[in-house]
């Protein structure tokens, strides 16, 4: 009950400040025509997409229908049937976009970078999937083929996320990141993966020094100790990722559009975004150098 009510109030706030910019926007464009407020309010619809990633439900349906409307009927009285729920949360996917902006971390100097896959449909069933035809694409990773998309993140040595892009299963995991490192400072650790000398130096153009793991038949070069020891704490983003997929549930194969699929993926960044403990690095820095070093 404190979460919801904590949780809430946070999204509330937040509604009350960016749905009439949001609403006056879409009317001077000509993307609305009127504006007509629902039965429930966009942050009560927030808040209960939020909460299912909190939750140890595996599936929405029986999130809202047997923990939402029997526990928490009183605290939402304009509470929706289950299919005019489904129907409506689409409404809200454009304020998600914005309220999770406004939860990513700041930089620290310390970065990672990293990809998972996000799998939409078994792979026996890839061609006879219609829902994302044209839009998931085939890819590899490390535990093999998978047909869907790629989150892509950066996340500070707190455990925040700093930067994020969903795309094709098939991009090259280098692509997204001179977007995703615009606003970085420091040092980014990447895997084997993002090896590229022409990535590396338009990085240091922008003042970001780009680390990356060297391949077995790759010439020994040489390396600080720091970057040898963070290279080594790389764990932390895969940690992250782990999280996402099996705590927030950003992962499942019961997609039915292309906004679920985004409400699902927000929802549950939303959720890790929120958490009070992280998987984080305990890194100091030193009073003489300011330079960064293991506590």
């Amino acid at each position: 009950m404190d979460k919801l009510v904590e949780i809430f109030c946070d999204v509330d706030d937040f509604c009350r400040l960016f749905i009439p910019q949001w609403e006056c926007f879409c009317l001077e464009k000509g993307y609305r025509q009127r504006r007509r407020q629902g039965r429930m309010h966009p942050s009560e619809i927030m808040t209960i997409l939020i909460l299912f990633h909190m939750s140890h439900y595996r599936d929405f349906k029986h999130f809202y229908l047997k923990h939402i409307w029997i526990h928490y009927h009183n605290d939402f009285p304009t509470l929706l049937s289950y299919t005019r729920f489904v129907s409506v949360t689409p409404s809200v996917l454009v304020p998600l976009c914005s309220y999770l902006t406004q939860l990513k971390g700041k930089p620290t100097g310390l970065a990672f970078v990293d990809s998972t896959s996000l799998a939409v449909c078994h792979n026996i069933r890839i061609p006879r999937h219609q829902v994302f035809a044209g839009i998931a694409q085939r890819g590899k990773n490390s535990m093999g083929w998978f047909y869907g998309f790629k989150l892509h993140l950066i996340v500070n040595h707190q455990g925040e996320i700093l930067a994020l892009k969903v795309t094709p299963g098939n991009a090259d995991d280098r692509e997204p990141i001179r977007e995703l490192s615009k606003e970085l400072t420091g040092s980014l650790y990447g895997d084997k993966g993002y090896l590229s000398r022409e990535l590396a130096d338009d990085l240091a153009q922008n003042g970001i020094t780009f680390i990356t793991k060297k391949r077995c038949n790759m010439k020994a070069s040489a390396q600080a100790e720091w970057d040898k020891v963070m290279l080594k704490k790389r764990f932390i983003i895969e940690t992250i990722n782990g999280q996402l997929k099996l705590s927030s549930q950003i992962e499942h194969s019961r997609h039915r559009s292309i906004k679920g699929f985004l409400l699902t993926v927000l929802g549950g960044l939303i959720a890790y975004c929120l958490k009070l403990k992280k998987p984080s690095l305990k890194v100091c820095y030193s009073e003489e150098d300011n330079c960064p070093v293991m506590a």
